[in-house]
Order: structure tokens, then C-alpha cells, then sequence
């Protein structure tokens, strides 16, 4: 099956380096369907180093620190032209950024965020785990209807004529720690979670990867256009 986009793994790498390389991306692809020509999708995959993320509509009172401390405690800080509030990324979360023109695929935004959400309910399948969504919070939780609730995966991003940008944080090996200096995605009664803490041992990073990128392909392949 042949995939209707480019992939990259930029590997660790810092956020604002990665928001330049979407960036540019997302610009080209706008850049070719203003002059009526196929540009080119690219679906990018990295692991950030620490940074909190706030999204265009969040509330900065949802960092629980200054601002001024988060440096001295290793983190970056950044606000976005995203959608949804604040959260982390790091180490051990695959960050995934994809630059599709959703005019390709038949795609609304709605649908499109929803087909997100379905690939990681499909990946956790694979650890024997039940991902759902949760009303009024886009991504994707365990226990999402019950007081247990708590998020696996963080979702927001930018659309622009139907091209998209920014993505998903699935959290894999991440340090769950981070986010007590935090409201993750503005909740103050859910919690959040790793595969590693749910299943119960270490996944081989690399291999998750390889798994989720698959899932990607299923969804975006060129039958859909």
C-alpha cells in the first residue's frame, strides 16, 4: 500500500527546531494549492526535549509554576498556534505532526481529528488496552467514564484551508512526573498515563513507532483520495 505522504523521524529534537520544520511543510502545502497544484503531505515523528506547550486558547494559570522556574528545573516553555490548552512533551512521548492537505483524503477537521483518535484507539489495542473518547476533550483516555479517567494521548492542532498542522502526544515511556507542574489540557480532576505504567513493564520504543506508523498508512493511503 502505497502512503499518500512523506514520513520523517526527526528523532530528539528541540521543539521550536521541529516547529520550524512543520512549519515550512505547511506553508509549502499551502503555498502549492493557492497555485492549484498537489503539494506534498508529510507526517513527521519526534521526541521533544522537555517543554511545556500551550495551545492559542489555554490559560497560562494552568502552568502551576512561574515561568521563570521552569528553566531551572529543565524545561522549555512555548505558546502555539494550536488548538487546546497547555501540556508536555519529552523523552519517551512520540510526538507526531502531520502536514496533510485533508482536501486529498475527503476530510473535514472534525473527522479528521476523529481519525486521529481512532489510529491510537487501534494502536493501544495491540497492548490489550481499551482507549476511548471522553465528550468535550479531544484525544484519546482509559477509564474515560469513570473518576479513574486519565489521558494517554493529547491531541490539538492548526488548520489553514484545510491543511493541517501541529498533531498528537502519545505518551509511551514519558516521565509522568512533568505533569504535576501542570492542569494537563486544562483538567484538574483527570489524571494521565504511559503505555509502560499501564501495561506494566518497558515497550520497545522503536517498536511502537513502527506500529503506529502503520496504523497511519492504513488511514491515509492513496485509495482514500
Amino acid at each position: 500500500m502505497k502512503e499518500a505522504y512523506d514520513f520523517q523521524d526527526l528523532g530528539r529534537i528541540a521543539y521550536e527546531d521541529a516547529l520550524a520544520v512543520q512549519t515550512s511543510a505547511f506553508e509549502a502545502l499551502l503555498k502549492a494549492k493557492a497555485q492549484g497544484v498537489q503539494g506534498e503531505n508529510k507526517l513527521f515523528f519526534c521526541e521533544h526535549e522537555p517543554v511545556f506547550t500551550l495551545g492559542k486558547n489555554g490559560r497560562r494559570s494552568n502552568l502551576l509554576i512561574p515561568e521563570a522556574q521552569l528553566k531551572e528545573k529543565g524545561f522549555a516553555f512555548h505558546s502555539t498556534n494550536r488548538g487546546g490548552d497547555i501540556t508536555y512533551h519529552g523523552p519517551g512521548q512520540i510526538t507526531g505532526y502531520p502536514v496533510f492537505d485533508l482536501e486529498m483524503f475527503h476530510l473535514g477537521l472534525r473527522q479528521y481529528i476523529e481519525i486521529l483518535e481512532e489510529i491510537v484507539i487501534c494502536f493501544l489495542s495491540n497492548y490489550g488496552l481499551k482507549g476511548e473518547r471522553l465528550a468535550g476533550a479531544t484525544g484519546v483516555w482509559l477509564d474515560a467514564h469513570t473518576a479513574g479517567a486519565r489521558k494517554i494521548c493529547a491531541i490539538g492542532v492548526k488548520g489553514s484551508r484545510y491543511v493541517t498542522m501541529h498533531g498528537f502526544a502519545l505518551n509511551i515511556q514519558t516521565d509522568l512526573s512533568a505533569y504535576s507542574l501542570i492542569h494537563p489540557c486544562g483538567f484538574v480532576d483527570k489524571g494521565v498515563t504511559s503505555l509502560d505504567r499501564e501495561v506494566g513493564e518497558t515497550i520497545d520504543f522503536q517498536q511502537t513507532k513502527i506500529r503506529l506508523r502503520s496504523l497511519f498508512a492504513e488511514k491515509f493511503s492513496v485509495r482514500h483520495r
